[in-house]
């Protein structure tokens, strides 16, 4: 069964839809199955996937409001990418109003994913920059959720409202859910601010915070408007070094964690 990332902060220009596309492609580069969803209403996870958001005949949209099975709505992404795609695009913004109406609203995402989890190892879901149904959707659906925070002013602003959001839906929605890191982003060492902020991440949220930081890079930044992740627009480039380093490492705690489950499921058998 797969494990469900969401990344989600309702701060916009976090390098969030970045992390999201190069993060699933890093994870394919390392022969894992990996599907990226799209539910973020501006579908740049799509567009910056190299799939035209205006050609797909099915959208996440479809899937959630008109009950299109998932599998018929799931698409490939370009050679080089390596992973499958649930694209999105405008019409996903009458499904934060076309929600708030259907019953069981925050378990949509959840209910399709499960007809396609075994088929991957890790389904990541790119949220909108807002606390709003389809964000509920993918907390509900996730197990855990990393949050990219850009390292400039106003960096921990608003950040307490999510993992307040985090909180609730763990308790009433969706018992599994956790934090699974935090991630710096847009980081430039030259920057006191840069390393400010870090040091404020660190002191507050200790290990939460993953090790890999994603710095500015202008490769990585170009890769979207050629729709592609930086991985294959310039394998050598900072940032592409760094996302399969995040790979890496998400992968280390993944197995980390789940030898401490077993570790404790032994003590209890």
């Amino acid at each position: 069964m797969s494990t469900v990332f969401a990344l989600a902060n309702q701060k916009g220009g976090v390098g969030k839809t970045t992390s999201s596309v190069n993060l699933a492609a890093s994870l394919a580069a390392t022969r894992k199955r990996v599907l990226l969803v799209d539910i973020d209403p501006q579908g740049n996870a799509t567009s910056g996937s190299g799939v035209d958001k205006h050609e797909t005949e099915y959208t996440v949209y479809d899937v959630l409001v008109d009950d299109v099975p998932i599998e018929q709505a799931i698409v490939g992404t370009p050679e080089g990418s390596g992973f499958d795609l649930l694209a999105a695009n405008g019409d996903l913004t009458a499904a934060e109003v076309q929600l708030l109406d259907m019953d069981r609203r925050e378990y949509r995402l959840r209910e399709a994913l499960h007809r396609v989890r075994a088929r991957y190892d890790y389904i990541l879901v790119d949220c909108p920059p807002s606390l709003n149904m389809l964000t509920v959707n993918a907390l509900t659906a996730a197990n855990s959720v990393i949050v990219p925070i850009q390292c400039e002013y106003y960096a921990l602003e608003g950040l307490t409202a999510l993992l307040d959001t985090i909180d609730k839906i763990s308790k009433v929605l969706n018992p599994s859910l956790h934090i699974g890191g935090l991630l710096r982003t847009m980081y430039d060492p030259r920057n006191s601010l840069s390393n400010d902020v870090s040091n404020q991440l660190i002191s507050h949220f200790g290990d939460k915070v993953y090790r890999t930081i994603i710095p500015r890079n202008v490769r990585l930044a170009e890769a979207p408007s050629h729709g592609a992740p930086v991985i294959s627009y310039d394998a050598k480039s900072r940032g592409a070094i760094s996302y399969l380093a995040l790979a890496g490492e998400i992968l280390r705690r993944e197995q980390a964690l789940n030898q401490s489950k077993q570790a404790q499921q032994a003590k209890v058998d």
